[in-house]
This record gives C-alpha cells, structure tokens and sequence, in this order.
C-alpha cells in the first residue's frame, strides 16, 4: 500500500550551502562565519547519523561557485561536494577541512564565488534523487544562505527557481530554509516563501521568521527538520460504535546503549551471519519448524500444543484502543507509571470509513481541548499489536509549547500510560523507622532549597557512550587522541559547599552522634574462636528417592534448585545432554516417573 510504501526505505538529506562571498564575512567581535557554521551543522549531522542511522543518505551541494562540477556538468555555478551516499569518516574529514580561516582559504581555491542560479541548483538536486536506485522513504533538502534576494530582483531566475522548486515538491521532496544573519535583517517573504514547503503536519516545525546567529540555535532548528518522526504502530481509536480516530503511537524516549560487537571472519573482514537450527536430541537429525512443538506441564502431565493453537491463546482481539471513560487527573498515581509513556498523535495518512484524515483531526483536538478543561484523562483498554494481551492505558492529554525561537518543546496531544492490574500491586510492609525531629526536618528543608536548580534531561549526556564513540571517532578520522569526555552527572562537590556553607555540618551534628565521619570504614568484624578456620560450608542439600518420585508425580520439580538437581542425577546415574535446569528435570522425569 501507499502508507508501507512511505515508511519502507532509507531517509535522504541533501544540504544545499550558498557559497556566496557574503557567507564568508565574519562577525562581530571574531564570531564564525555563516558558512562556519553552517559546515559544523553539516558535520554534527554527518557524525549523528553515522552512529544512529548510517544506511541513511546524505548529500552536499553548493550553489553561487565560481567553479561547477556535477554529473555531466550540466549545470554551472554549481558544485557537487558529496554526491547522495552513506555518510562516512572520510566526509567527515572533508568538512572539517571546509572550517576556519584555513577551509575558507580552500573554499576559495577549489570553488570560489560566483553567479547564482538557485533554479540550476534545485535542478542539480533533482538529478541527484533521480539517480539513486534505492528506495528513498523520506527526502528532505535544507538549503542554507543569508541573502533574501540570491538573484538580485532578476525576475527571470526568480521564476526559473520557483517551478523547479514546485517540481522538486511533487516528487516528494521537502524543501526547508535554514537562514543566516545578514546586515539588515533577513526578509523571507520577498522570494523564498514560494520556494519552501509547508509543513506536512501540525506538529512539524514551520518556517522561522528569525535568521539563526549562534551554532546551538541552527542546530536545534536542523535537528528539528531533520529527523523523520515515524509511528511504532498505528491504531484506531474507537470513541463509540462507529466513531474512530485514527492515531499513530510514537516513542516518546528509547535508552540509548552502545551497540553490540560485530563478529567478522577474520579472513575476508565480513561480517558473520549467525543461523539457528534445532536437532533431535538422540537420534540429532535436523527438525523442521513443523515438527517443534510446544508443551507446558501441568499437574503433572505434560501438554503439548500446537503452534496454531498458542497463537489462539495469546491473541483476544485486533490491535486498537477502546475508550472506556474519563477520571480526574487526580486519580492517576505515582505507582500507576509501570511502563515509559508513549504518545499518542492523529495519523493524518489513515482514512477511515466515516472520517477523513482532516475530520480525524479535528475530532482529535475536540477530545484533547475537553481533557484539558476538564482535567481528566481517557481510561482505554488496549491492544497494541496482534497477539498482544490487553491491558488498560490512561491518554493523558499536554498542551503544545513553544519557545521564543517558536521551535516546538512538547507537542499537542496524549501520552498513553499503562495501568498496572490488580496482580500487579503488591503490599510493601516498610520497617518503622524512628521520626525525625521538627527541627531535623526545618534544616534539611533550608539544604534542599540550597541545592533546587532546573533539570534539563536534554543537558546531560551519558558519559559512557560519549567516551565510546569519541574513541571510535578517533580511530576512524586518525585523530591523535579521543577528545576529552566531560562526566556532566558528578556533583559539583566544590559548588555544594559553596552553596550550602554550614547547613551540612549543623545537620550532621543535628542527626549522627558526636565524632561521626562518614569517610572512616567501619572496623571489620572478629571472628570467633569456633570459626577461626573460615566460614563453613554450606552442607549439599540432598533429596531421597521417595522425596523425588513425589516431586515429578506432583509436577513440582521446578521448586528445587540447579545444584540438588544435579546432585540427583548424580546419584541415581542419570545422564543429561545439558546443565540447564529444565533439561536436569526433563532426564530425571524420564528415569523417575515411569
């Protein structure tokens, strides 16, 4: 269908870079030059998308050169720096060398500035998409420049640029200005309103009125543009009999981890591919999927099933949320959270049987806009996927922020929390503990308002994975060393002190007994006379024959451990094909229950 078709495939990113003599002009006081920032964006993404995403393809077009070198060179003033591919260490290289004083010095040797023709250049783009023979999910082409008018008024070129642009657009392709400082401010509606694409959704980034001067704003801007937000499932949800909205489910955070190792065969350097196949445990022939079947043991006896029939017992309904009413926020508890939230959003790419993509929508922010009055949230019953259990979800609606920069923070609609079942609460006895005192508790009220200060999750890093990838950074671009990795999660013990002054020792002298250091080791324990040649041994627990027979006609052999296990089987001589518990129940199974 159309809707796989679009979600299948590699993501594309062309970034189109005015070569102009006016990118080059630093600013005030030394700041970087547009293009310096411009090239360490490009790089920033470079390196991004070969941790995150390397099969993704990127390109590096300038336009407005001197020089022209593109497939055939069909085109002038227009240079092909990298053509669409798989980002890599040596691109990487390339851009650091386009930065500084010194890259400007080679941007100026190699390509120079001259005429420009965005339409030549949007032209040049155009035939980079046509010659990839990949399927491309996702094409976006971000063009960076700081003059408003790049033709000067020549209507002709205007003209040229604008249906080359409308032609780009109907391929697919989405068009974004990222623009710089100039002197006198940046007028986007003089021409590149035409040329730019629309937003696709309500909850994408739109064009910037304001030009970019500092490296963190373009980059949050790019990143925003970027990143292809795709749906881990699509789902309807059902509001009545015959009232569906469609919605797409988005993760919201996932952990970030350091990839596993990559097995090679060390004499071609290819990578290994691992295969799984089952063998008959006595006769080792080979067993084809039909003929592994599952069992489970109940009461003793041993049920075998077929693939079909657990299939039947996992699956209730098909995938999607019913509504089942509204409580007040209030009700939702801390404890409730047993899972990382997800959202929800409308999927404008669904059409339903009574609704159409722009109906689904507005029915959607109807039923954001109530909750939020109310403040309640949607109680669901769920089903993810098929062959998924259900379980009960709370949509909990958010409202949409932006900052200054109108760059969006959270975006408008609900996060789907699930709901813990009764069996899944326990009862927790705590320990009593003796109360702390009025004052304990005045003092340790003025050190927590001491040390409050704003938590940002996006401003610290795991120290971990830097330190991994800068390593491999430095062995792939030949570096000398890894750059320094900053450990952003230790306290700051000099600031604390600074901060907090006395209120540690007060409360230290209010709390712990007199003469308590906390960096003095407890002195370890003596042994007693009875025990000076070591701890002993814990004795092996050992089963009688009569202990076991019981355990394997009740099915309950599941309750000794591994070590008694194998104790048994030692003593009554049977052999096992593992060490693995279930395999030690199934040999002494076998010898003991017939």
């Amino acid at each position: 269908s159309l809707l796989d078709y679009k979600v299948t495939g590699r993501d594309s990113l062309v970034f189109l870079v005015d070569a102009s003599k006016d990118m080059f002009v630093r600013g005030e006081d030394g700041q970087p030059s547009n293009f310096d920032l411009t090239m360490q964006v490009v790089r920033s993404v470079y390196t991004s998308k070969i941790i995150s995403s390397h099969r993704d393809l990127v390109a590096l077009v300038f336009y407005g050169t001197e020089q022209s070198k593109n497939p055939s060179n069909s085109f002038k003033h227009v240079y092909v720096y990298h053509s669409l591919d798989e980002p890599g260490a040596k691109r990487v290289l390339e851009v650091d060398s386009l930065q500084g004083d010194k890259g400007a010095r080679l941007m100026e040797e190699t390509v120079g500035s001259g005429e420009t023709s965005l339409g030549d250049a949007l032209w040049c783009c155009a035939n980079l998409y046509s010659d990839i023979k990949l399927r491309l999910s996702f094409k976006r082409l971000m063009i960076f420049t700081c003059r408003d008018q790049p033709h000067g008024g020549d209507a002709a070129k205007d003209r040229q640029a604008r249906t080359k642009a409308s032609d780009l657009k109907e391929t697919g392709v989405i068009i974004d200005l990222l623009h710089l400082m100039k002197p006198g401010g940046f007028d986007v509606s003089s021409f590149f309103c035409d040329i730019i694409s629309p937003p696709s959704s309500e909850g994408e980034l739109g064009l910037q009125l304001e030009p970019s001067d500092k490296l963190e704003d373009l980059r949050r801007r790019v990143r925003a543009k970027e990143q292809k937000k795709r749906a881990l499932s699509r789902l309807n949800l059902c509001l009545g009999e015959g009232v569906n909205v469609a919605v797409g489910i988005y993760t919201v955070a996932v952990p970030a981890r350091v990839p596993a190792a990559i097995k090679l065969y060390r004499e071609t350097n290819k990578q290994v591919q691992s295969k799984t196949r089952t063998f008959h445990t006595q006769t080792g022939s080979l067993l084809l999927p039909s003929e592994v079947k599952k069992a489970q043991v109940y009461g003793g006896k041993q049920i075998v099933m077929e693939r079909d029939e657990v299939d039947s017992i996992k699956k209730f309904e098909d995938p999607g949320l019913q509504l089942i009413g509204f409580k007040p926020l209030e009700r939702l508890k801390i404890h409730h959270h047993i899972h990382p939230a997800l959202f929800i959003y409308p999927e404008e790419d669904m059409v339903l049987a009574l609704f159409s993509p722009s109906g689904s929508s507005c029915l959607f922010s109807a039923l954001l806009t109530k909750c939020i009055e109310k403040k309640v949230f949607a109680l669901c019953r769920c089903v993810a996927r098929r062959n998924s259990p259900p379980r009960f979800a709370a949509l909990v609606p958010q409202r949409e922020v932006l900052d200054e920069g109108k760059v969006q923070l959270s975006a408008p609609g609900f996060y789907l929390l699930h709901l813990p079942y009764a069996d899944d609460i326990r009862t927790l006895e705590p320990q009593p503990f003796p109360s702390a005192s009025q004052v304990q508790v005045d003092k340790m009220k003025q050190i927590v308002s001491k040390l409050r200060f704003k938590y940002r999750s996006d401003a610290f890093e795991n120290p971990v994975i830097q330190q991994h990838f800068r390593n491999l950074e430095a062995l792939a671009l030949d570096m000398m060393a890894p750059e320094d990795t900053e450990d952003l999660i230790m306290p700051k013990v000099d600031q604390i002190n600074q901060r907090l002054g006395p209120l540690a020792q007060e409360f230290t002298e209010l709390v712990y007994p007199a003469g308590y250091n906390p960096e003095i080791k407890p002195a370890p324990k003596r042994k007693s006379a009875d025990n000076e040649g070591g701890a002993e041994k814990k004795p092996k627990a050992e089963v009688s024959e009569e202990e076991l027979r019981a355990h394997v006609q009740r099915g309950t052999l599941a309750k000794l451990t591994v070590p008694v296990l194998k104790e048994a089987c030692k003593k009554f001589g049977v052999r096992t094909t593992g060490t693995k518990k279930q395999e030690l129940m199934d040999a002494l199974t076998a010898r003991l229950g017939s």
